[in-house]
């Protein structure tokens, strides 16, 4: 279901809070394979390389996951990135809750419909349930999954 809704609700543009969201997995599941190198430094060059963005674009997540307390920085001499929880204890819930921007998942009419007409009347009410049912269930799914468990779906399809 993840990965439908991935995809069905990817973003145009810029970076959406759904694009958001899989640079933000894809960040943390490269940091999860990463740490079994103890050699290795996670900087946002690295990681922009695996996830084929900018720099900057890397360096924003991390703002947003370390606030979140998903990540950590070190500075000074082997200065990067490293997970400052267990791959297993970071949910994509987790992630979805750092790096959104309490955007629904789905939006309402830009502009009122007419009140008048006895569907434009209803319509916002009815599609709010719709919609908060719709965004419960999406955090439901987010919430069994880690980014161990994304680590290990992303390993099994190596060639």
């Amino acid at each position: 279901m993840y990965h439908l809704w991935l995809q069905q609700t990817g973003g145009v543009g810029g970076m959406s809070g759904n694009s958001r969201l899989c640079v933000a997995v894809h960040v943390l599941t490269w940091m999860a394979l990463d740490r079994r190198d103890p050699a290795a430094v996670a900087t946002s060059q690295r990681i922009a390389v695996s996830v084929n963005t900018n720099p900057v674009v890397i360096r924003r997540c991390l703002g947003q996951l370390r606030e979140a307390g998903l990540v950590q920085s070190r500075r000074g001499a082997g200065a990067g990135w490293s997970l400052a929880r267990e791959p297993e204890s970071i949910t994509l819930l987790d992630v979805y809750l750092a790096v959104g921007d309490d955007e629904p998942l789905f939006a309402l009419h830009h502009s009122p419909p007419s009140q008048s007409c006895p569907v434009g009347f209803g319509i916002q009410p009815a599609l709010r349930q719709v919609f908060g049912r719709l965004d419960e269930a999406v955090r439901r799914e987010l919430a069994t999954t880690t980014i161990a468990d994304m680590l290990l779906d992303v390993l099994a399809r190596q060639p």
